[in-house]
């Protein structure tokens, strides 16, 4: 199947499917990434954070898919954002993961530890040596993005937050639609909690797909980048099947109407977690 490819308002294109190693131990994330890859995937979101990175670089480095064939994506620990730190571990995400990220990003915005800023400028600093091809940001809201608007010279390509049935994020993913920043989704399940939904349930009946398929088909008629995670080849599979169907207008309707505000991680207004 193909993946359709999203252009970002930096000229380059990013598979709009992808696969997430979040909460993926190191020790599994090699083979989980190796199966994405032979399966189909040429996208998949890591993170320092997440501590997977060099499993991530060395299962691309194996797969005798030519690195320039996958997308990478990675994200800035939080506990590195004051400028100097934010480039040094820029630079060595990019060493982990083949020479460079194809996507870099601030993983929080951490607005009562931390100046956003002055990150973002070493983010863009990195952009311009080709350390990282693309920049954003993850778990911004409008009003952070306002501030990189009016302080900083470069747009982020993305913005990468939680999405899903129950927390649909309309005013958000309409911001980035008229600056330009794409949408990613994460938890574009909800943890799971949306797939027992009887609205979900009744679509997937009627359209012969999984609860999980018609989620994620969702979000891709919509327009936002997705990238669920699985350390179960099955899984990855039905995940990556989701192109042979359409939801109608009301099924989309219908899902998106599910929303409840609700979410399954922190609020990035007051998430202020920082490693030791």
């Amino acid at each position: 199947m193909t993946v359709p490819n999203i252009t970002l308002n930096d000229g380059r294109t990013i598979p709009q499917l992808g696969f997430g190693v979040f909460q993926i131990d190191p020790s599994e994330t090699k083979a989980a990434t190796l199966t994405a890859l032979e399966v189909g995937y040429r996208h998949i979101d890591t993170a320092e954070m997440y501590g997977n990175e060099k499993e991530v670089g060395e299962a691309i480095a194996e797969s005798g898919i030519p690195r320039e064939e996958v997308f990478v994506t990675s994200k800035l620990n939080n506990g590195f954002h004051a400028p100097q730190a934010a480039a040094e571990n820029g630079k060595k995400s990019a060493d982990l993961l083949g020479g460079y990220t194809d996507l870099f990003l601030i993983h929080w915005p951490l607005p009562t530890v931390s100046d956003f800023v002055p990150t973002w400028k070493a983010l863009e600093e990195l952009y311009h040596a080709g350390t990282a091809r693309s920049i954003g940001v993850s778990n911004f809201q409008a009003h952070h993005l306002n501030r990189l608007a009016a302080e900083t010279t470069i747009t982020p390509a993305v913005n990468q937050i939680e999405v899903h049935p129950y927390l649909v994020q309309e005013d958000l993913r309409a911001y980035g639609q008229e600056h330009g920043i794409a949408t990613e989704a994460w938890s574009p399940i909800a943890q799971g909690l949306v797939l027992d939904d009887e609205t979900i349930t009744r679509i997937a009946r009627t359209t012969g797909k999984t609860p999980a398929q018609v989620v994620l088909r969702w979000h891709i008629q919509r327009g936002d980048i997705v990238f669920p995670k699985s350390v179960t080849r099955s899984r990855v599979e039905e995940n990556f099947q989701i192109f042979d169907f359409e939801l109608s207008d009301e099924d989309m309707t219908d899902i998106t109407t599910l929303d409840k505000g609700h979410r399954t991680g922190p609020d990035p207004d007051t998430f202020d977690y920082v490693p030791a």
